[in-house]
């Protein structure tokens, strides 16, 4: 009676997507002596890596693709003729860059740093009805936002000072566009969009009591 082999006694696979079958082919590859035979076999195993994964088959640069997984998994000691240049183990292995946290120090952060790049852009804007317009749909979606904050209520002379303050008393809603959209109002666009956490919870009490029990 043959041992049973557990996977946490065998060597770690390269890439486990493939299986184990895939790795002892590619690790009998590498000790074939005969060069034509490797390329052979190593144009064999692609077309077996590629039938795996039908789905990228549209996909560009599909067979660069599994050349260089092939090499991959010969942990780069494969000699053979690819069609494609032999991927390096310094490139792939070198670590990115480490990306740059964005640190803003936004007074009022309930409003969003979307809010605040729509003011700057609204600053620059020649005067007129567009502008009009766009300063107006700002202020209104920070009084949407500072209701989802605050979920009571808030005054219109509350979003305007803010709006003054962060646009250093460039933007001024005209006085014929006031008031702003009613809270009652925004708070019902929110509740329809799914965002009540009451109304969700009224939702799911449905569903359970309609199932069925036994």
């Amino acid at each position: 009676m043959k041992v049973l082999q557990y996977n946490t006694d065998r060597t770690q696979l390269i890439i486990p997507e493939y299986g184990r079958h895939v790795q002892i082919m590619v690790n009998q590859l590498i000790v074939t002596q005969d060069r034509e035979e490797r390329n052979q076999m190593s144009k064999a195993i692609i077309g077996i890596m590629g039938n795996m994964n039908p789905h990228l088959r549209d996909v560009p640069d599909f067979q660069h693709k599994l050349w260089d997984q092939l090499f991959i998994m010969s942990d780069f000691e494969l000699d053979v003729d690819s069609p494609f240049e032999k991927p390096q183990r310094e490139l792939l292995m070198q670590k990115p860059e480490r990306l740059a946290y964005p640190k803003t120090n936004l007074k009022y952060r309930f409003y969003g740093n979307n809010i605040k790049n729509m003011i700057n852009v609204a600053k620059n804007w020649e005067e007129g009805d567009m502008k009009n317009a766009l300063v107006y749909n700002i202020a209104n979606h920070m009084k949407k936002c500072f209701l989802n904050w605050n979920k009571d209520t808030v005054q219109d002379e509350v979003i305007l000072k803010h709006l003054t303050e962060l646009s250093d008393g460039k933007l001024k809603v005209n006085e014929s566009d006031l008031p702003l959209t009613d809270s009652s109002e925004l708070l019902k666009i929110r509740t329809k969009n799914g965002n009540s956490s009451k109304n969700n919870h009224k939702q799911r009490n449905k569903r359970n009591n309609s199932r069925k029990r036994y």
